[in-house]
């Protein structure tokens, strides 16, 4: 039993050194990380490094690189897209960007130059690729992956394990999408707005060589209908601030734990203060999927006191230590013309409960 008993200690000790050695790295990080972008995403890439994409050019999208989380450095420009015989002009947004076999992929959001009707919003779904996470990334198609009858952004992708297929997600925009509802209704007898447009969320099946679309979009995600669901009020509050008559679901990121698929999205104008992040889930990567009754699980600290407002559009990632993480975009008190991005601390309990620590402005210490 002694013997035993050494053996154990022996075996606590050396789980100790080995939990302490060179390799452990441990970063302190502050928020806003110091890059303004909007939609941001961030790749942990094969050479070990950080890189972080945004929306924040007119022409394209620019990135930063870090090896610690906490100093970052501006790479420049990745992507240039809006010149002459490329399929797309101009407002480009969102870029993620995803590592296949030695080679990365950038699926992105822009205006398309092919609008025989016109539109004032005529935004297409595009991919991109590059042998370097840095770039430069060069059109892998001179046209959208798909095409449909209405504007879509914000393109998210899961590469499922599970079932081994590629799915796609995206969110149809506002744009000439009137919906009727209860909550509609209100804003009319509130003299707030004569109709309230609409933005959901759909997924398909995505070929395996992003060429198009593998199976037809189902939709997925959209804002309540009804007064009394529970979801009603925070997905309508720039309504009801009379920021605009619209109520956006966009912004989506999904990720499979256990056998169950979160897809986090966000509620609100992306310009205002009340831009918000909920979660719903689903046994299957096209749903259907069920709201949290805790949503949001993101929102402005400035009503308890904080200097973060207007937080979305979020992604999130897990550390090689395997805690999770969400990267977003908000915007601060004494600058809320700028969206700057933040990271903070998720988890979700035995239950299945997702929730995030933040937003924070403290130092904050997270393994690399």
């Amino acid at each position: 039993m002694k013997h035993h008993s050494t053996l154990i200690a022996l075996s606590l000790f050396l789980a100790s050194l080995l939990a302490c050695t060179p390799d452990t790295r441990v970063a302190t990080v502050t928020n806003p990380l110091p890059m303004a972008l909007g939609d941001p995403f961030m790749l942990h890439a094969a050479d070990g490094k950080y890189y972080m994409y945004g929306t924040s050019l007119a022409n394209g999208f620019e990135a930063f690189v870090s090896e610690n989380l906490t100093d970052w450095t501006s790479i420049g420009q990745v992507y240039e897209g809006g010149k002459e015989g490329q399929w797309n002009q101009d407002c480009f947004w969102a870029p993620e960007v995803y590592e296949r076999d030695g080679r990365y992929y950038m699926f992105f959001s822009a205006n398309s130059r092919n609008n025989p009707t016109e539109e004032e919003e005529n935004f297409k779904i595009g991919v991109a690729v590059a042998d370097s996470p840095s770039g430069p990334f060069t059109d892998l198609y001179n046209r959208p992956i798909f095409e449909i009858d209405f504007p879509v952004i914000d393109a998210n992708v899961l590469f499922d394990d599970q079932s081994g297929k590629n799915y796609i997600y995206f969110s149809r925009c506002c744009y000439k999408h009137p919906v009727e509802s209860e909550i509609a209704d209100k804003a009319r007898q509130d003299s707030l707005y004569n109709e309230i447009e609409e933005s959901w969320i759909y997924g398909a099946e995505l070929l395996p060589d992003f060429s198009g679309l593998a199976s037809e979009p189902v939709k997925l995600l959209a804002p309540p209908t009804t007064l009394d669901d529970v979801q009603a009020e925070w997905e309508s509050r720039s309504v009801t601030a009379h920021e605009a008559n619209r109520r956006w679901t966009e912004g989506s990121y999904i990720f499979r734990h256990g056998d169950t698929y979160y897809i986090m999205y966000s509620a609100n104008a992306f310009f205002g203060g009340n831009y918000a992040v909920g979660y719903a889930t689903s046994k299957s990567p096209l749903g259907p999927f069920v709201k949290s009754d805790t949503n949001p699980i993101l929102k402005e600290n400035q009503s308890e006191g904080g200097r973060v407002i207007g937080t979305g559009h979020n992604m999130a990632l897990t550390m090689p230590d395997g805690s999770m993480y969400t990267v977003y975009h908000g915007r601060m008190t004494d600058n809320p013309g700028e969206r700057v991005v933040l990271i903070d601390r998720m988890e979700i309990s035995p239950e299945g409960v997702l929730t995030v620590s933040g937003p924070t402005t403290d130092a904050q210490k997270i393994a690399y």
